[in-house]
């Protein structure tokens, strides 16, 4: 039986892993943005404590997030909110 997402990158609530493959990738940080309450604005802080609590290398989750469309930025990169996709 196919293992889960949950079940191969992450232990417990916390992300074991990033993958280094395209599609895995995507899959964890569709897990990921599930934290993030949509039609919210979060501040930077904020979404670095959200992602403290997953990975000690917090700014690269917050980067991928950005870059992969997942969650938008404003223009003074203070401010953030989950894209609707």
């Amino acid at each position: 039986m196919k293992k889960t997402v949950r079940e191969r990158y992450f232990n417990g609530e916390c992300l074991s892993i990033i993958p280094k493959k395209e599609k895995n990738k995507l899959e964890v940080l569709e897990e990921i943005i599930k934290l993030f309450e949509k039609n919210r604005r979060y501040n930077e802080k904020e979404i670095n404590e959200i992602l403290k609590n997953l990975y000690p290398d917090f700014a690269i989750l917050r980067r991928y997030l950005v870059d992969y469309g997942y969650l938008n930025r404003d223009k003074e990169c203070t401010n953030y909110s989950v894209n609707e996709r």
